[in-house]
This record gives structure tokens, sequence and C-alpha cells, in this order.
């Protein structure tokens, strides 16, 4: 016969329960004190941002009107003539170091047979060079052809054409505006082609 006493609780481990709960509670409190660390190392930050924001914005509101006194302490007029007087000693350099023999030498080497070149007026403005070419050809084909042979060059363009006459002995005579620039180291003009050699008479070496 099994007997049991069947008036005593069951048996429970008290411990353990008081461990884990012990454990989950001091588990809460780090959580909880890491959160409120980070939450002030945050405010913390956000407090420095905003104070240097301010800093900042001072510094440039400062900037700007240290920049507007030294701006309204110039004299405009003459700003003005410094501008001018230094375009104009531009222009004199870009005058004094003009190469006419690298102009004639890409004009002899341009030019065809059958077409003048009667005059030529450089004017140096702003460190650019427009040239004036007065030219003659016997038809407006041969000076178009020169027109061709100079753009191929690469040291002119942007030309037009003005006072376009035709002489008492046909000739069409006009004169050529064109921007000018110096050949660049190594280019070449582009010269007429040349000539076909005269065919030999039969019996001669």
């Amino acid at each position: 016969m099994i007997r049991t006493n069947l008036s005593t609780r069951p048996f429970y481990n008290e411990r353990a329960v008081h461990l884990l709960a012990a454990i989950l509670a001091v588990a809460l409190l780090a959580v909880t004190a890491w959160q409120a660390v980070r939450v002030v190392r945050l405010s913390q930050q956000k407090t420095d941002l905003n104070a240097s924001i301010r800093r900042n914005g001072a510094e440039a509101d400062n900037q700007a009107g240290q920049a507007q006194q030294i701006r309204s302490g110039l004299d405009q007029k003459q700003l003005a003539a410094l501008a001018d007087a230094a375009k104009e000693a531009n222009d004199l350099i870009a005058k004094r170091t003009f190469s006419w023999t690298e102009l004639f030498n890409q004009l002899e080497a341009t030019l065809p047979g059958d077409v003048m070149l009667l005059g030529v007026h450089p004017e140096i403005k702003d460190a650019i060079t427009q040239l004036h070419l007065d030219v003659q050809g016997k038809a407006p084909e041969e000076v178009d052809a020169f027109w061709d042979r100079l753009e191929k060059t690469g040291a002119f363009h942007d030309a037009e054409w003005s006072n376009v006459t035709i002489t008492d002995d046909g000739f069409h005579r006009m004169t050529m505006n064109v921007i000018y620039a110096a050949r660049t180291a190594g280019a070449r003009p582009a010269s007429a082609p040349p000539e076909k050699p005269a065919a030999q008479p039969e019996g001669k070496q």
C-alpha cells in the first residue's frame, strides 16, 4: 500500500526565482542608466551645436558688415579709371608683342596668285586682335578661296565683308574684317596647292 501525505504543499525553488528577479532588475537599471546617460550626452551635443550656429551666424554678419563698409568706402570712379588704365596697358603690351613677321608669313602662304592684298590694318582692343584686310581679286570665288585657306590655319575666324566694290578694270575689291589669333607652336599655315609640272615635249628627257 502506497501512503501519500496530501496535506503538504508542493516544493518550489524560491532562491532561483529571487535570483532571476534580481538579475532582471539589475539589467533594467543598467538599461535605464545607459539611456539616461545617452540623453544627457545628446542634449549636451545639441546645446554645443546651437551655440556654434549662433557664433557662426554672428561671425557671418560681422564679415558682411565689414565687406559693406569696405565697398562703401571705395571710390567707384577711381576703380573704373584703374580698370580702364589696366585695359589700355594690356592693349599696349599686345601691340608691342604683335608679330608682323608671323602674320605676313601666313598671309603670303595662303594668298592665291589671282588675289592681291592691298592693305593690312590691325586693331587690338581688350586683348583681341581684329584685322582689316583690303583684298582685290579677279572673281569672288578667288577671294573665297583665300578665306578658306586662312580659316584652315586656325588663326583666323569670324570673317565679315564690307566695302564690296567692282573697279573699272572689273576687279572685285572688298575689306575682310577678321579676328586673328597668333598661331600655336608647331602649327603650319595652309598653303596653296603646288602647281603641276609642265609637260615635257616628246623626245626630250
